[in-house]
């Protein structure tokens, strides 16, 4: 919906405010389209609206200064950027070589990545109930093991003291996991303090850490903190991907794979 030009200043903070603060993020032309406004008053509206703290002012657009401590369901989760998530789950599992031993974390691109495997010569130990579903129903040239813990309610990811003891029993070639936020400054993020244990386990337990994440995620940051970015091989996310992040993570160190 596109807005009266003379809406007033007010009316068009607030409703900029509402959009980063909803969207996470927005860019100059996707708010200039929901106001009605030209991109130069846009550009102000912004300057203004960082200066009193409400945003974070970024290269073309502004972003959220809140942390995001909720996460949207799962079965919301599974319906966006199906594509991306599929193209994503390709791209992993070409990175991994049979015989290999991998830890798979939970969320909707690891399902995908669950699907793909299931048909290779590995051993998974899926951490959510639907990637273990996909992994064993039917029965394919994966190896399967399936750790403890406590399902989260409607998530399905596995947590507490039994995920974590089968994680620190045992060593994999690679950990593939999951992102509720991510950055070069804020590191790797969750929504849920369990979840972010588990994460942390799931990165002490392997020898290389792929992050599978669409580009949505990428400069946000969720209140439950895993690690530093540093910790992080390979990032491979879709072609939205922030280009300032991408650029910052693979300074810091991490290989980046955009598809």
């Amino acid at each position: 919906m596109v807005f009266n030009h003379r809406m007033s200043n007010a009316d068009r903070h607030a409703l900029i405010a509402q959009a980063v603060r909803e969207s996470g993020s927005a860019t100059v032309q996707e708010l200039a389209e929901l106001t009605g406004a030209s991109e130069m008053t846009i550009r102000r509206d912004l300057d203004a609206l960082a200066a009193q703290g409400v945003l974070e002012r970024v290269r073309g657009g502004a972003r959220t200064l809140l942390l995001r401590g909720e996460e949207p369901p799962f079965a919301f989760r599974s319906r966006e950027a199906v594509d991306a998530k599929r193209r994503i789950a390709a791209e992993v599992a070409s990175i991994v070589a049979d015989g290999e031993t991998i830890v798979l974390d939970s969320g909707t691109t690891c399902v995908e990545v669950a699907r793909l495997l299931r048909h290779r010569p590995v051993t998974v130990m899926p951490l959510s109930l639907q990637a273990i579903h996909v992994l064993s129903d039917p029965p394919g040239p994966a190896s399967l093991m399936v750790p403890g813990g406590r399902p989260r309610a409607a998530e399905g990811a596995l947590t507490g003291p039994l995920t974590l003891a089968s994680l620190a029993a045992l060593r994999f070639d690679t950990a593939i996991v999951g992102c509720c936020g991510l950055s070069a400054a804020e590191g790797l993020t969750a929504y849920d303090l369990d979840d972010a244990a588990v994460k942390k386990a799931v990165i002490a337990s392997a020898r290389r850490i792929v992050v599978a994440t669409d580009g949505s995620k990428l400069g946000r940051t969720a209140h439950a903190y895993v690690g530093p970015s540093a910790l992080l091989h390979t990032l491979v996310t879709d072609t939205a991907a922030p280009a300032d992040e991408v650029g910052a993570l693979e300074g810091a160190g991490t290989v980046v794979k955009s598809v």
